[in-house]
C-alpha cells in the first residue's frame, strides 16, 4: 500500500478570510448548517477538494489537484480540528468589505466619527435586546453607507459578527471604559447602570464634553478610537479618585 502525503490549505483565522470566504461562511450559517458541517464544506471547497463519492466503508473518495485518494471520517476530524475558529466569533473585526457593491467603512472604525459608531452601538444593543432583524439591517446602512440597502440573512450574520468583534476588540483596548454589563455603579464614569441605551449615548457625550453642549458636534465628528481613547482615560481617573476618597 502507497502512503501519500497531501496538504490541505486553508486559511488559519477569520483575518486571512477573502470576502468570497466570508461569504460562503455566513451563507452555510444561515442555511442552519451545524458547525462541524460549515467546517468540512469550507475544508473540502476552500481547498480545491472534490468529493467523487462515498466508500462503503464510510470514507470519501476525493480528488485534490491530479491525486484521488480516501479520506476517512478519523482523518476528515483530525482535519477539522484546525479549523476550530469558524465555532467562534472572530477575534479582531471582520466584514466583507463590499455588500451590494457599497463599500463597508473601516472594519475596526479607525478614522470612522463617532458619532457613527454611538449610532451602529445604539442598534446593536437594541438588536441584542429585541432580536429584531431590522436593527441589524440599519447598521448595515450605516457601515456600508446606503440607506436603500436590502439585506439577506446571510449578510446580517456578516454584520452581526462584525458588531460582536469589534465590541470585543474595544473592550480589551478600553477595558476602564468599557465595564461589563452591570457594573456600572456610582464609582465609575457613567453611574448607574443607564436604564435606557439612549442615558448610555448621552451620558458618554456628556463625559466627552464636560457638560459644554456647544462642544457636542466637535465631539461627535471626533474619529472613534480618539473618543474612546479620551472615554477610557476619563473612567480610569475617575475610579482612582473614588478608590482614594473611599479609603479615607
Amino acid at each position: 500500500m502507497q502512503t501519500i502525503s497531501i496538504n490541505f490549505i486553508v486559511p488559519g483565522s477569520w483575518e486571512e478570510m477573502s470576502d468570497k470566504q466570508l461569504r460562503y461562511v455566513y451563507q452555510l450559517m444561515a442555511d442552519n448548517f451545524s458547525t462541524d458541517e460549515v467546517k468540512t464544506l469550507f475544508l473540502l471547497k476552500w481547498s480545491g477538494t472534490k468529493v467523487i463519492g462515498r466508500q462503503d466503508s464510510g470514507s470519501y473518495l476525493v480528488k485534490l489537484g491530479k491525486q484521488m485518494f480516501e479520506l476517512t471520517p478519523l482523518t476528515l476530524a483530525e482535519l477539522l480540528v484546525n479549523l476550530d475558529w469558524l465555532g467562534a466569533t472572530p477575534t479582531s473585526p471582520v466584514r466583507p468589505s463590499k455588500m451590494n457593491r457599497r463599500q463597508a467603512l473601516a472594519a475596526d472604525f479607525q478614522g470612522v466619527p463617532f458619532e457613527t459608531f454611538i449610532v451602529c452601538d445604539n442598534y446593536f444593543q437594541g438588536y441584542l435586546q429585541t432580536q429584531q432583524d431590522y436593527l441589524l439591517d440599519e447598521i448595515g446602512h450605516v457601515v456600508y453607507q446606503d440607506a436603500k440597502l436590502s439585506f439577506q440573512p446571510w449578510q446580517r450574520i456578516a454584520i452581526f459578527y462584525w458588531m460582536v468583534a469589534l465590541k470585543d476588540l474595544f473592550a480589551r483596548q478600553f477595558p476602564e471604559f468599557f465595564q461589563p454589563a452591570g457594573s456600572a455603579s456610582d464609582g465609575n464614569l457613567l453611574g448607574s447602570t443607564p436604564s435606557t441605551v439612549e442615558d448610555a449615548m448621552n451620558a458618554q457625550i456628556r463625559a466627552l464634553t464636560k457638560g459644554d453642549v456647544t462642544k457636542e458636534a466637535e465631539v461627535l465628528a471626533l474619529d472613534t478610537h480618539r473618543a474612546l481613547t479620551e472615554l477610557n482615560a476619563q473612567a480610569r481617573e475617575y475610579r482612582e479618585l473614588n478608590a482614594k476618597l473611599n479609603s479615607k
